[in-house]
């Protein structure tokens, strides 16, 4: 009887045994997916942007690939699809204009501004038909001007308005889409259009357009990296993806017609548009500067008056001097 109660006990023990060793098994391959996960940085893009060119050119995958990570690339229309991404977990670093993020950042997402490209207010402007009667912005009152709701542009509208001693109800304001816009523009269902590159200078070159008020004096028009606050505590990453970025930059600023014709059939636009967008952007890589925080939360201010967004927001809580570190993930 004791012979028999010793071998179950044996057999008890190996049973044990193997379940633990299976558990450990199981624990350690979550433990290495977690890892490798972690070592994939998911980057979201848009067609006309740095990062697309810094895709194409694939030295960021080689630097990474050196330091032990792997590269993830996703394309997205725009800046507020973008963010979207970022704010559900999609994606770790990409690039959008000023606003997206102030919209991002009202909905609570866990987004940290990393650096931004130099200001570019003449990238954008206010414009009417070549002959139009329409001078300067005084005159649009009363006047129906089409432009991107929520976006760069709506700042620039407001900022010029003020100047001129008007405001939105001084004018009959029409909420539409570039292609929209465009389209409106051309059949004068709008006496104005305000507009960004590579767009305005679309319409400046095609539509002969004739400017009353671009964003110099007035507006920054910047265009900024972004990650979530977790990604921002990957400092070693962080800095290739910068460091590339740099040269990448001087690259486009030095060879605007070989990038023109890279993005012509991406975009849908003439090599002419686009080197003309190109050459008139500012290159370099700045960090986030207290002056360029406090331009965002003049345009969050803005924004929150015009009930754009629910509720006041402090941008720098989203300032990577506020999250260095990270969450040391």
């Amino acid at each position: 009887m004791k012979k028999k109660q010793i071998w179950l006990l044996a057999i008890l023990c190996v049973f044990l045994l193997i379940i633990g060793g299976c558990g450990q098994e199981k624990t350690s391959s979550k433990r290495n997916d977690a890892k490798e996960s972690a070592k994939t940085i998911q980057i979201g893009y848009q067609k006309f942007g740095t990062l697309n060119i810094l895709k194409s050119k694939g030295d960021l995958e080689r630097r990474l690939k050196d330091a032990g990570y792997t590269v993830d690339w996703t394309e997205f229309p725009a800046g507020p699809q973008l963010l979207e991404a970022l704010n559900v977990g999609s994606i770790d670093f990409g690039h959008t204009g000023e606003a997206p993020p102030i919209f991002a950042q009202a909905a609570n997402a866990p987004l940290v501004y990393v650096a931004n490209q130099p200001a570019n207010p003449a990238g954008e402007a206010i414009v009417v038909q070549k002959d139009s009667p329409i001078k300067s912005v005084k005159e649009l009152k009363g006047k129906k001007v089409g432009l991107n709701k929520g976006s760069n542009v709506h700042y620039l509208l407001v900022k010029a308005l003020e100047e001129a001693g008007l405001t939105l109800d001084d004018i009959k304001p029409v909420y539409l889409p570039p292609a929209d816009a465009r389209a409106a523009f051309e059949g004068n269902q709008i006496d104005a259009w305000v507009i960004w590159d590579p767009f305005l200078s679309a319409a400046e070159l095609e539509l002969k357009t004739k400017t009353i008020q671009n964003g110099e004096g007035l507006v920054s028009n910047r265009e900024f990296f972004l990650a979530t606050d977790t990604f921002a505590g990957n400092e070693e990453a962080l800095n290739i993806i910068k460091e590339e970025l740099i040269q990448v930059d001087k690259w486009i600023e030095e060879n605007p017609s070989d990038v023109a014709e890279f993005l012509s059939p991406e975009i849908g636009m003439s090599v002419e548009v686009l080197e003309k967008t190109l050459k008139r952007k500012k290159y370099g890589l700045e960090d986030i500067s207290d002056s360029v925080l406090d331009d965002q939360q003049k345009i969050a201010d803005t924004f929150y008056n015009l009930k754009l967004i629910p509720s006041k927001i402090n941008v720098l809580d989203a300032s990577i001097k506020n999250n260095e570190g990270g969450n040391g993930k």
